[in-house]
């Protein structure tokens, strides 16, 4: 078996490997207005080969109502999805959507999570797929099922009772990351409540690309994230974004960093708003800077 490789994958490497069968593509385009358009262009036009994974019916679970907009599934249901998409604990796996990754990172989590680190995602998904010209396949494609046999990595995963438990904890650091508004409170599009978990700091996860949608360089990464986290280890990271989607996305960047090690609240603000009893914190003079 190959070494694993880093976090992120270019367009090059993974087209010099289409015709690998230990490389298994997935497509995760989603848009979260309208949950059907990326299964539908998935079906219009996709990299050779690639699977799809749908973020409500194969990335999440079933909702309570109090549980967040996007669950994590259970770890049987997660095991069984890779199981379908065809892949084994031997298999590169490369995930994409339709450009800076949102979503296929949190594929890249959940296989993370599940014990597989030879996982990647696509950097610049398939919107530079398309710029470059390179081919792709029509319809969708039957992935042969598989075994896929876990080694669940429970310490990176924690829960609402958790994240209240270390609020005052100093050894514990709360990275929200979505939109600074969202964040300040000044705005909330999605959830019923506006603001952030009290203590938490931000780092809006579209600070992690460029602006065609590709992964900023390693080193301005670090020091974007050294000016938020301040001396804290990676270990000591919990991670948060409205649904637990876009946090992956930070903790992958994370890890491009340097900083491996992070940790998911999956439930986000969307669980954490919830529940009235839980204290939310809004800013007085909320910063029009990205933080």
């Amino acid at each position: 078996m190959s070494a694993s490789i880093a976090p992120i994958v270019s367009t090059d490497r993974l087209a010099a490997h289409l015709d690998d069968p230990a490389w298994i593509v997935v497509d995760c385009r989603f848009d979260l207005a309208d949950p059907a358009t990326g299964e539908q262009a998935y079906r219009e036009a996709h990299i050779p080969g690639a699977r799809y994974a749908h973020l409500d019916g194969d990335l999440s679970g079933p909702k309570t109502g109090t549980n967040g907009r996007h669950p994590l599934p259970d770890r049987a249901a997660m095991a069984a999805t890779f199981g379908q998409l065809g892949t084994t604990r031997d298999d590169q796996i490369v995930a994409y959507d339709q450009d800076g990754g949102m979503f296929a990172s949190r594929l890249w989590w959940m296989l993370r999570y599940a014990g597989h680190d030879r996982v990647a995602v696509l950097d610049g998904g398939w919107a530079k797929w398309q710029r470059e010209a390179r081919p792709s396949q029509a319809g969708a494609v039957r992935a042969t099922p598989a075994t896929f046999t876990p080694s669940w990595q429970t310490a990176l995963l924690v829960d609402a009772a958790a994240v209240a438990r270390d609020l005052h904890n100093p050894d514990v650091v709360l990275l929200d990351a979505r939109a600074a508004e969202r964040y300040a409170g000044s705005t909330e599009p999605l959830d019923p409540v506006a603001g952030h978990i009290p203590g938490a700091v931000n780092h809006p996860c579209q600070t992690n690309l460029r602006a065609e949608g590709t992964f900023d360089q390693s080193a301005a990464l670090r020091q974007r994230f050294d000016a938020v986290l301040g001396p804290a280890e990676p270990g000591q990271v919990v991670s948060y974004c409205g649904s637990g989607v876009t946090a992956c996305h930070n903790l992958l960047a994370l890890a491009l960093a340097g900083l491996d090690g992070g940790k998911l609240y999956a439930g986000s603000w969307s669980e954490w708003c919830s529940d009235p009893a839980r204290p939310i914190e809004r800013d007085a003079n909320p910063s029009d800077t990205d933080g």
